[in-house]
């Protein structure tokens, strides 16, 4: 058995899970409009170990979502996530954000495509659109959206979802565009794709890791949005 912190701050969600194996056994997480992941991320690990009734040294591996997202919130994830694997000596698993949130929402809902988003900026969104196999037929891009984005998506029926698919809705026109709310990066969702990792031993190099920034800027950028 296999016990695995899971680790999520790539937007404002603070979130920090324990796994055993793939299967969630404790979960801590909120959101906050101001980026405060460096004040109580290491508070919700504490506090996710101690109801799991086990300890730090306990753990097996350090599962992380690396983005795209935040730079605030991935340079805060990333450095506890490396702070932990360094004094446990335990290996660092880095899973994509979009996709953990592409794999979450497939297994419930059945379309053509899927196109999770993360907003970034005004009209600007993190993106990727894989087909209901999960196969990516686009891969990760930065897109400024216009009515023109997803069109060659939208001869059949595609699934928009998370924090950046909302002020998409109005732009998007088009009866095969379907949106679904409520769906954001979350550490629930990490323990599949971080088990299939850890037990294929794909591990990140902990000295030189660095999480999938994309845009440097966003997290400012979308403070004065």
């Amino acid at each position: 058995m296999a016990l695995l912190l899971a680790i999520e701050t790539t937007t404002r969600n603070c979130s920090v899970a324990l796994f055993q194996n793939d299967k969630l056994i404790q979960l801590k997480e909120k959101t906050y409009e101001d980026y405060s992941h460096a004040e109580f991320l290491t508070l919700y690990i504490q506090e996710v170990v101690e109801k799991a009734h086990v300890c730090l040294k306990e753990l097996d591996g350090i599962i992380l979502s690396k983005g795209p997202g935040s730079y605030t919130g991935l340079r805060i994830g990333a450095s506890t996530a490396k702070g932990l694997c360094y004094s446990l000596n335990i290996p660092l698993i880095s899973v994509s954000t979009l996709n953990v949130m592409l794999l979450a929402v497939s297994k419930k809902e059945e379309y053509e495509f899927y196109c999770p988003m993360i907003d970034a900026r005004r009209m600007e969104v993190f993106s990727l659109v894989a087909d209901k196999k999960n196969n990516e037929v686009r891969e990760i891009r930065s897109d400024i959206v216009d009515k023109s984005t997803y069109a060659e998506f939208l001869t059949d029926k595609v699934l928009f979802f998370g924090d950046g698919s909302v002020k998409c809705r109005e732009i998007i026109n088009s009866s095969n565009a379907i949106f679904l709310e409520g769906i954001s990066p979350s550490s629930r969702y990490m323990g599949v794709l971080g088990f299939e990792k850890f037990i294929q031993k794909e591990f990140e190099d902990v000295a030189y890791f660095e999480p999938y920034y994309f845009k440097e800027f966003f997290s400012l950028a979308s403070k004065k949005s």
